[in-house]
């Protein structure tokens, strides 16, 4: 299908352009649409390490909750957005790990908090109290009760482009990818990445984290039966 939709951008721009100018048009179009289709990237330490310290430096306690809580919880976006207080909370203090049941899947999940976070957490609740609702990251829009995922989506476009990183390589899954790339990588057990996604086949996690046949050929030379 792409590359029937490039031979048509290539007829356009021969048609409009001329064959030399048509030419160029083309290979721009190929380099963006390598970056726009497929798997967006995992952020890297070092660029964890960034947007954390420039959201600690401007005071941005909301997004600094959602950006930490993000990389811990590893959810989908539709998930993230829908947090309550209620599965963060247990009495007066955050927990170590929190459950919650995933929109796309019907089952459970289960996510740890970190320290980092949880002082995250602890200083954005009187914000969420104020707001008189329970979603953990409420909306300032009036017509819905929590952030949406295009709301939270653009919010992530801006902290990835506010440290140079290629705006069109990156979006929501990137945050929920970016521990369990760091997981997979140090410890190479796909079967604890795989609980910790929520995926139900093992199969999922292969493609989610761009396993490479070598990789996957080590870890069963591992195994032995």
């Amino acid at each position: 299908m792409i590359r029937r939709g490039l031979i048509g951008v290539k007829r356009t721009a021969n048609a409009r352009f001329g064959p030399l100018q048509a030419e160029g048009r083309l290979q721009r179009v190929i380099r963006s649409r390598s970056v726009l289709v497929g798997k967006k990237r995992s952020l890297q330490p070092k660029n964890v390490w960034s947007i954390r310290v420039r959201l600690e430096m401007s005071g941005a306690i909301r997004e600094l909750a959602l950006f930490n809580l993000a990389i811990d919880s590893k959810l989908r976006a539709c998930d993230h957005v829908r947090l309550r207080g209620e599965d963060l909370w247990s009495g007066s203090s955050v927990r170590d790990r929190a459950t919650i049941i995933q929109k796309k899947t019907k089952r459970p999940v289960q996510f740890e908090v970190t320290e980092q976070t949880k002082a995250t957490l602890v200083a954005w609740l009187p914000f969420v109290r104020r707001s008189g609702g329970s979603y953990l990251f409420p909306s300032r829009r009036k017509t819905s009760q929590h952030l949406s995922t295009r709301q939270y989506a653009r919010i992530v476009q801006r902290w990835v482009t506010s440290i140079g990183l290629e705006a069109s390589a990156y979006g929501t899954h990137s945050l929920r990818r970016t521990k369990a790339a760091q997981i997979y990588k140090k410890t190479g057990n796909l079967r604890a990445v795989q609980i910790l996604l929520g995926h139900t086949k093992l199969e999922s996690t292969v493609r989610y984290l761009s396993v490479e046949v070598d990789d996957a050929l080590r870890i069963a030379e591992q195994i032995e039966l």
